[in-house]
């Protein structure tokens, strides 16, 4: 080989090198774009019309949102108007939560479990604990506070209800380690966690007189969400109820955590397909529509559905949605 030929093979190798290169991230790229494009589309599927809020979970993040949050989910955002009547949802469930973030009663023969306790003192003393008198129910009943996930919109007012009415407080171990280390976000809104209380695990059952609900811990939106299964009675009827403890995206994007929320909302579905399930609550009320349906609730004649009363395959679509868009997001990966 002459001395003129050497710098021309290695050039054409180079170039063949970065051809190939070129050409396999090409296809890498392809590969993904067509898996974020058929979760995306799996989601848009499921979502209809009743949960096509949720579909912004599929959408990349914009560039300040990179790096620390997933895309997509709720905020708690307040709107100007955030106050919320508290209201009947069945015979032994009641909203006492505000337009941003809810908290449910649920009612027994022994007393009150409350699920999530909303942003602050304020908040437990000039919602919680009003709404429940102006429902005719006594906060001093209130037994146990299960909190669904360890953000403070969820925890806040947790500790003036436990100082003022002596309740225990429920919450996942992942989750109470939450509370305890450096915070996710800080809040000025939040007030400070409450003290480490009753600590449970994956199907925890949580008996109050003649009620017994079911604690799922369903990672994803915080290591130890917690997600509960409520039996309820509308005018006597028996149902039972599911909440989603934790909707949105925001905790530290990686393809793991991605997946850690998909693998929970499969395993949900599962469950509500085998179990029958056929009432979805959440813990925003964006999303499970609760403030349009209690309004709907208000104006509901004899013999009419409760239009929380969804059925199982409604339940299903919703994890659905959630599910496929943490898949379109891990795709990204």
């Amino acid at each position: 080989m002459s001395k003129t030929s050497r710098p021309i093979l290695g050039a054409l190798m180079t170039a063949a090198v970065f051809a190939y290169s070129v050409n396999a991230q090409s296809t890498t790229d392809q590969a993904k774009d067509d898996a974020i494009k058929a979760h995306t589309a799996a989601a848009t599927a499921a979502a209809k019309e009743d949960f096509k809020g949720s579909l912004n979970m599929c959408a990349p993040p914009v560039a300040a949102q990179r790096g620390a949050r997933g895309g997509g989910g709720q905020r708690n955002t307040q709107p100007p108007s955030d106050a919320v009547p508290a209201a009947k949802a069945f015979d032994n469930l009641y909203f006492v939560g505000l337009r941003s973030v809810a908290a449910w009663a649920v009612t027994t023969s022994e007393g009150i479990i409350l699920i999530d306790a909303l942003n602050n003192s304020n908040d437990a003393k000039n919602t919680i604990v009003p709404g429940l008198k102006s429902l005719g129910l006594d906060p001093n009943q209130i037994k146990y506070v299960v909190i669904t996930h360890s953000h403070g919109d969820h925890y806040g007012g947790a500790q003036y209800l436990v100082d003022n009415f002596h309740p225990r407080v429920v919450m996942s171990d992942a989750d109470w380690k939450g509370v305890e280390g450096p915070l996710q976000f800080n809040n000025p809104n939040w007030s400070a966690p409450p003290k480490r209380d009753i600590t449970i695990n994956d199907g925890y059952k949580l008996t109050l007189g003649d009620t017994t609900i079911t604690l799922y811990v369903t990672p994803g939106h915080t290591p130890g969400t917690i997600s509960p299964v409520i039996p309820v009675r509308d005018n006597g009827q028996p149902h039972t109820a599911f909440l989603w403890g934790g909707t949105g995206f925001n905790f530290e994007r990686t393809a793991a955590n991605f997946k850690r929320y998909a693998d929970s909302a499969e395993r949900m579905s599962e469950m509500v397909g085998n179990s029958g399930i056929d009432v979805f609550l959440s813990n925003h009320p964006n999303v499970d529509s609760a403030v349009t349906k209690l309004d709907a609730l208000k104006a509901r004649r004899p013999g009419q559905p409760n239009p929380f009363v969804v059925g199982p395959s409604t339940v299903q679509r919703f994890l659905t949605v959630v599910g496929e868009c943490a898949k379109a997001q891990m795709a990204t990966f």
